[in-house]
């Protein structure tokens, strides 16, 4: 066909992709939680001090999924809940009972979801979201009329830009935010994949300022509430049939490791009774505006990393980077050179190319890694078969073990100061897609994030090392341990040929800004 035939269908199809008037109502969070229990918690607290909230990290996968169950269980007002994606799988099935149970007893819950995973889950979506106690809104949708593949190409620049946004808040007292969507992959649950990663539960002013950002995203323009995205009789939902439905799920689910977990959890009484291991520090929530989507690619203005940078800029000893997805292009490398000038120690974690679950990512770091390893920077590739501390997998009556890829978005500088959002270190987190996440000042917290580092750093990781071989020209190595010996690769580790070279030949495409 000729190129201009191409083209023209393209646009046609693309002019096919229609969105309807957006008949949103604003809405806007509780603010009358002041009275509940989780309110009381905060305020009544003897270490208690204005400015300061109440936290706890969740690095494990089963303890994350009960913080969130228990914080729905205890809601009395209202639920907001903001994520990219929540799966139709068995954690996305017991998140969205837990949501349902607390609609049931009168909770106002708000569920907003980015439309990059949603389009062939528009019916069940739409369903939950007539019962008259829940609300969904999809951000930034595709057009139902069209093939999402063809708005991808034609509404480049436009539709592959996503809210990554991740929160989940209670009464407007108490919020879970982090590097985690729904699904069981994010939980410890997936047999094949298990993601190492990190939220933080946090009580007090904090969670009213995520309260107002997710308030900025619902009543965004860009905000669309499910049913006006779909025809009138779609959006018809049975509530006595859906309730069935989700019963019976649950029940299903009776034996599962999370309803157990979940039943012998003393995490809400912990949370009545005010014995949670608090860290009391001071909080500041970091979020791109939802209106970032709609301006240029690049424009500082509406991208928070610039209320970031100086936290990275400040550090004087030690700077700790964790992120799965790193691309740091030339400038970020003559950031961290600067630092490794100053003296500061850099130390980096990203996924390897066996644990990453996005190859095309990995092809744009592989770029930089010569470039940092000369500047004096630490770096460590995650080994894909890092054990579990989290659970056992019981896979057909069988121990077994999920391949390990990290997840974790975070920063500490002179462990003193910790980061913990949604945010990787690469251009489509910094410029494209919206984020979130936590600056913490507090010693207690960032300590533990560091300590942890330097306790499984050597054995959960690769240690890279550029050394000059025999020929004079330099090479890469790869220090790690695999069961527990120590090995040595010269290669990608874990990797076969055919995947090297996919990657390798990735490297060479102008794709950096899209990663």
């Amino acid at each position: 066909m000729p190129r201009f035939l191409v083209l023209l269908l393209l646009g046609f199809l693309a002019g096919c992709a229609v969105l309807p008037e957006n008949a949103q109502q604003p809405s806007y969070c509780c603010m009358d939680g002041d009275d509940g229990l989780l309110a009381r918690i905060w305020r009544e607290a003897p270490e208690r001090k204005p400015d300061q909230s109440a936290m706890l990290l969740l690095d494990k996968g089963l303890d994350a999924f009960v913080a969130r169950a228990v914080l729905a269980q205890l809601a009395e007002k209202s639920i907001d809940t903001q994520y990219y994606m929540i799966h139709g799988d068995h954690v996305g099935s017991l998140f969205a009972y837990e949501l349902w149970k607390a609609a049931q007893r009168g909770v106002h819950v708000r569920i907003l979801l980015d439309d990059i995973d949603e389009g062939d889950r528009d019916l069940d979506i739409a369903r939950f979201d007539a019962h008259p106690n829940i609300e969904v809104r999809i951000f930034n949708p595709f057009g139902r009329n069209v093939g999402r593949i063809w708005q991808y190409v034609t509404g480049f620049g436009r539709q592959t830009r996503r809210a990554h946004n991740k929160s989940f808040t209670v009464d407007a007292q108490a919020t879970i935010l982090g590097g985690r969507n729904i699904g069981d992959e994010y939980f410890s649950r997936d047999p094949d994949l298990e993601f190492q990663d990190l939220d933080v539960l946090a009580l007090g002013p904090v969670a009213k300022e995520v309260s107002h950002s997710f308030d900025e995203y619902w009543n965004s323009p860009l905000s669309y509430p499910i049913r006006v995205l779909l025809d009138d009789d779609q959006a018809e939902g049975d509530l006595h049939a859906l309730n069935e439905r989700l019963e019976r799920k649950y029940a299903q689910l009776h034996d599962s490791i999370y309803l157990k977990r979940l039943r012998a959890s003393t995490l809400a009484q912990e949370i009545r009774n005010r014995q949670l291991p608090w860290v009391w520090a001071p909080a500041e929530l970091h979020a791109d505006p939802p209106e970032k989507l709609a301006h240029r690619v690049g424009d500082e203005q509406y991208q928070m990393f610039r209320e970031l940078k100086p936290y990275l800029e400040n550090a004087r000893e030690e700077l700790i980077l964790l992120s799965p997805y790193f691309v740091p292009g030339k400038e970020g490398v003559n950031f961290l050179r600067r630092l490794r000038k100053k003296g500061v120690r850099v130390r980096i974690l990203t996924n390897s190319l066996a644990s990453t679950d996005v190859s095309i990512v990995h092809a744009g770091y592989m770029r930089y890694r010569k470039d940092l390893l000369r500047a004096g920077v630490e770096l460590y590739e995650l080994n894909k078969l890092t054990p579990s501390r989290d659970r056992k997998l019981k896979r057909k009556g069988r121990i077994g073990q999920s391949k390990s890829s990290l997840h974790a978005k975070a920063f500490v500088v002179d462990r003193r100061v910790l980061f913990v959002g949604s945010l990787n270190l690469d251009p489509r987190s910094v410029s494209q897609n919206t984020e979130m996440g936590l600056v913490i000042r507090s010693a207690d917290l960032a300590g533990t994030v560091a300590s942890a580092y330097d306790k499984e750093i050597e054995t959960a990781a690769f240690r890279l090392e550029l050394k000059e071989a025999d020929s004079g020209r330099e090479q890469l190595l790869w220090h790690g341990y695999v069961d527990g010996k120590p090995v040595t690769y010269s290669e990608e580790p874990m990797t076969g040929f055919l995947r090297r070279l996919a990657v390798g030949l990735l490297r060479w495409l102008p794709i950096e800004s899209q990663i």
